[in-house]
């Protein structure tokens, strides 16, 4: 059962109107490379979470809290790690995708500490990645089962396809764009723009 205080408690926010600090963070709205070259543009619209307390409590699905997709260490920007802090809207479709993998599996999943939301200012935001988008995880463990090998990593992304088709999952592998050491699962660069957003508020071009 899912707690009374969600995602609907939190305020949702054009982060091009936060401060300088986090607007040059966050970089909302502005275009950047994938390492393929290809030009992505970054979210504009998040929530805004108030405390650690606040994304303990609140599940995004009844498997997921929201915590679980924002954990970072000290590679975040520190500005980014203090509350408020601010997650994309998107990550409501990245947490009903691992719901219907969790439901599967029928046991826990784990998401690795900087596996869920990355902002462009982190220090592993070398490129545009669906981590900078909240729609991407890195799953390390599953159950009792960790995945830090071929075998395992093969076996859940296996599952993973099966039930939802819609997911990316990186090859196993040490080369770029593979992984070794957990399951990368997203679900591409999507952003989500809220109802009843007025079209007037233009991105600078000179940031696209």
């Amino acid at each position: 059962m899912m707690s009374e205080i969600g995602l609907r408690s939190l305020r949702v926010v054009d982060a091009t109107k936060l401060g300088d600090e986090l607007v040059a963070a966050l970089r909302p709205g502005q275009v950047v490379e994938d390492r393929h070259g290809v030009s992505r543009r970054l979210p504009r619209y998040f929530y805004e979470i108030p405390s650690w307390e606040d994304a303990l409590e609140i599940e995004v699905t009844p498997s997921f809290s929201l915590w679980e997709f924002m954990d970072v260490d000290l590679r975040e920007e520190e500005g980014v790690r203090t509350f408020p802090r601010y997650v994309p809207l998107a990550v409501t479709v990245l947490a009903a995708h691992l719901e219907v993998f969790r439901r599967e599996t029928d046991t826990y999943v784990h998401i690795a500490a900087n596996g869920g939301y990355r902002s462009p200012a982190h220090r592993l935001s070398a490129n545009a990645s669906p981590h900078m988008w909240g729609t991407a995880v890195n799953i390390h463990r599953v159950g009792d089962d960790d995945l830090d090998g071929q075998e395992a990593i093969e076996r859940y992304a296996r599952l993973a396809r099966q039930v939802l088709p819609a997911l990316w999952i990186r090859p196993f592998g040490e080369e770029p764009g593979e992984a070794d050491d957990h399951m990368h699962l997203d679900v591409g660069y999507l952003v989500v723009e809220p109802r009843g957003v007025e079209p007037d508020d233009e991105i600078d071009e000179e940031d696209a």
